[in-house]
């Protein structure tokens, strides 16, 4: 890089801090929010509750291929349009929830709202990199990765709260207006231009081959391979879980409120301390120990749950939450470290796999819930944890293989 553009005033660290964490709320809560509606989107749409699990599964497929594409169009147009325009695309198309009528609708709309949902966590880690000194850099990353875990608790606890009290037109209405509100505020508080660097410019066929060689660079790499494998299997297991498990809860014996069952999603909070705790660890033990034990705590809190008394289910998606977010925070690490070029493009391969696996588990455990319920999900689940034990099995080989021949 030859230099960088200077803005015509200084970005003020805190104030983009607030604004990027601000608008990763909003997102989460508009992702998050139709989970702890369910019940109520089964019952407006005359569709089943496992049906309705569909709704996030849509809006994750959507979501995990669009960041691919935010990744190589900022890279083009620069970080800020791309995350303003999505954003207020985003507050249109929660007018047309209003509107939907008709569960294919819906669908529709969520799908959309996929794409649109994804510019700010693909382009965030790069805008912050790009417009922030490095000693403050840090400090903004960990707050941003606290906004999304409280955005998407706040998002499910508000979907909840809204199906126990609203009807669904009721409900979007609200979420209209949070939506734009925040979108408003954020606005306000991002830059009116940005430090852009300076690149050499290239033919656009130069342009794409580039990008192209940027992700089979990845996913060449065997190591790569696994843990994008890993943080999809991790994630199509934890957020369905929480999914079905309200369905549970909601059913003889527990016959828990909307609201109430929508309360589960608080042991996500176990996850925010694990994730705090996982750099420490990370360099203490390294990654492949880690991943390890995270699947050690995943097993164990699933199996937990199958006593199917109220305590023993949150204690188990204590134990479970804490072991994925340990999983996730250790892949994260991973693809950091081994990406010593095309960084981003290594990471939007990630989160492509990791929302991929969101899209793809509910349909995949929605099969065992129609055949054993509860216990049939921790069936499903078990199947997962084992082809992860394979994958962090076959890491662990690769390193060792890796080290004799260094030797």
């Amino acid at each position: 890089m030859a230099g960088a553009t200077s803005p015509s005033q200084p970005i003020n660290p805190k104030r983009l801090t607030w604004a990027l964490c601000l608008a990763s709320v909003v997102i989460y809560i508009n992702l998050y929010t139709l989970q702890g509606m369910l019940p109520l989107i089964a019952e407006h749409f005359d569709v089943t509750g496992a049906n309705a699990t569909l709704i996030l599964s849509v809006t994750s497929f959507s979501l995990a291929f669009s960041l691919l594409m935010y990744a190589v169009l900022s890279d083009r147009v620069g970080r800020l349009l791309p995350m303003v325009v999505s954003l207020w695309a985003l507050v249109l198309s929660n007018l047309l929830l209003i509107c939907a009528n008709e569960f294919e609708t819906l669908m529709l709309v969520r799908l959309v709202q996929g794409v649109l949902l994804a510019a700010v966590p693909a382009i965030a880690m790069a805008y912050f990199k790009e417009q922030l000194p490095a000693e403050f850099m840090l400090k903004a990353a960990a707050v941003y990765i606290m906004a999304n875990s409280f955005g998407g608790i706040s998002g499910r606890i508000f979907g909840g709260l809204m199906a126990q009290h609203l009807d669904w037109q009721q409900s979007m209405i609200m979420m209209f207006t949070v939506t734009l509100i925040g979108v408003a505020v954020v606005t306000y508080l991002l830059p009116r231009c940005e430090v852009r660097p300076e690149k050499q410019q290239l033919p656009i066929i130069e342009k794409m081959r580039y990008d192209l060689k940027g992700f089979v660079l990845h996913l060449s790499d065997s190591q790569m391979r696994l843990v994008y494998l890993i943080g999809g299997l991790a994630f199509m297991m934890m957020v369905n879980q929480f999914s079905f498990i309200q369905l549970h809860l909601m059913e003889s014996p527990y016959s828990l409120s909307r609201f109430a069952a929508t309360l589960i999603f608080l042991c996500y909070l176990s996850g925010s301390v694990s994730s705090y705790s996982s750099a420490r660890l990370i360099m203490k033990y390294g990654t492949t120990k880690l991943f390890k034990l995270a699947l050690a705590l995943m097993l164990i809190g699933s199996l937990i749950t199958l006593h199917d008394t109220l305590l023993w289910i949150v204690v188990g998606f204590l134990v479970t939450a804490s072991g994925f977010f340990l999983a996730h925070s250790c892949c994260n690490s991973f693809v950091a470290v081994r990406a010593t070029a095309h960084r981003a493009k290594a990471t939007s391969l990630y989160l492509c796999s990791y929302y991929l696996g969101a899209a793809l588990g509910g349909p995949y455990l929605m099969v065992f819930w129609q055949q054993n319920k509860w216990d049939g999900v921790v069936l499903g689940s078990m199947v997962l944890i084992a082809l992860m034990l394979v994958a962090i099995a076959r890491i662990t080989y690769l390193e060792r293989l890796v080290k004799a021949q260094s030797i």
